[in-house]
């Protein structure tokens, strides 16, 4: 029979949102337990597997063997197929490395090992433990046994479904158009430019977009996201990835070794990711870039913040809703504008028409950015078709 447990600071899910919070409670003086449901951090992998670098420092984390390419930048192709290039540093969050997802999860959960976490898998959370209307620990299944772990400070970092979220009362329903269905195939015998990630942009993707993003030569992973308002479920988002791929001959000719499916919510941050006793962090506290899809960034800086702020708690004796507002206002101070503005501009990129975004990437391969903000390329967009910027209005 499993045994109970108690630690200071316990996290639900070890990802690497999980595995960041993890690390620095513990570097931040706490005992630290992080459990995860699957038997390996990591698999199976849900994730285009491109992400930016100019943050990985900030967060303490070294780049390692996870790396299988760095690109020089991005490639936005409009429904006609102009393209229109960015370099890597003004690209967003999605651009800078490709890498091999389930070798970083992996190295984030030693880093955090290394660190001090006890680490459990196969301990699926089934529900919080609540005394005098604060939550002071969870109960889980460890290989099927019940078991329950008491704690001073829960975190959630299960996911944008976060179960734990909805167990501690924090609001976190989604409307079908603030959720994407997405499929990925990695496929080899390609024609992929490893110089580059590449996103296409219209109805080849409903409310969304199809990356390419190359692993190696000859070796990309090719996936898409469509708005789940758009679309009938999983079996039509591969629909328009067949179709997609199937009308461009450099991808029509490789061969499927690996597929992948899942949800990504699209949505502006919760309002709440704090109550006493509890945080949520990384997706589950809705912390993915509506625009792109991404949260490995997101979830990790905010995941620092969140270790640290859960040690003071313990230290101090102050795991209160009150007392999180640290954790609460430092995330938002460093995400939410950029999350919310995104959030916007996705909501009206999803009403434009093939033929609006193909004078928007016109209008942008004929300028040379030297920084990429909204304002900058509304600027572009109405030197050459001021009648379109007409619609952008709301996102300035």
């Amino acid at each position: 029979m499993a045994k109970d447990l108690s630690t200071d600071v316990l996290v639900i899910g070890a990802g690497p949102a999980g595995s960041m919070t993890a690390k620095w409670a513990a570097k931040s003086g706490a005992r630290v337990l992080m459990i995860e449901k699957r038997q390996e951090i990591g698999s199976p992998v849900r994730c285009g597997e491109g992400m930016s670098k100019s943050w990985l420092s900030e967060v303490g984390i070294t780049p390692g063997k996870w790396i299988n390419l760095e690109v020089e930048g991005a490639r936005i192709y409009s429904p006609s197929e102009k393209v229109f290039e960015i370099n890597e540093k003004h690209a967003g969050n999605e651009v800078g490395y490709v890498v091999e997802r389930d070798g970083f999860d992996k190295a984030l959960a030693i880093d955090a090992g290394n660190a001090g976490v006890d680490i459990q898998l196969k301990t699926a959370a089934t529900g919080l433990i609540r005394e005098n209307g604060r939550i002071v620990g969870a109960r889980a299944k460890q290989f099927g046994e019940p078991i329950e772990i008491r704690a001073s400070v829960v975190v959630g970092a299960d996911g944008f479904e976060s179960q734990v979220g909805r167990w501690g009362g924090i609001p976190t329903n989604l409307a079908l158009r603030d959720m994407d269905s997405c499929l990925q195939y990695r496929m080899t015998g390609v024609d992929c430019d490893v110089r580059y990630c590449d996103f296409y942009l219209g109805e080849v993707a409903p409310g969304g977009y199809v990356w390419v993003f190359p692993k190696d030569h000859g070796l990309a992973n090719v996936g898409i996201g469509v708005q789940l308002s758009k679309i009938h479920g999983m079996a039509e988002a591969k629909s328009y990835l067949d179709r997609w791929i199937a009308a461009h001959p450099a991808y029509a000719k490789g061969k499927k070794i690996d597929m992948v499916g899942g949800g990504v919510s699209i949505s502006k941050p919760l309002n709440q990711t704090v109550t006493d006793g509890l945080m949520l962090v990384g997706d589950a506290a809705r912390m993915i870039d509506p625009l792109t899809g991404g949260g490995i960034a997101n979830g990790c800086i905010a995941g620092k913040i969140c270790g640290e702020v859960a040690a003071e708690a313990v230290r101090l004796g102050t795991p209160t809703k009150e007392f999180f507002q640290k954790y609460e206002k430092g995330w938002r101070a460093k995400l939410e504008e950029k999350l919310f503005r995104n959030w916007l501009a996705k909501e009206k990129l999803c009403t434009l028409s093939d033929a609006t975004f193909d004078k928007v990437i016109d209008a942008l391969a004929d300028v040379r950015l030297q920084k990429l903000t909204v304002h900058n390329i509304l600027k572009a967009v109405h030197d050459k078709y001021p009648e379109i910027t007409k619609e952008f209005e709301s996102v300035l």
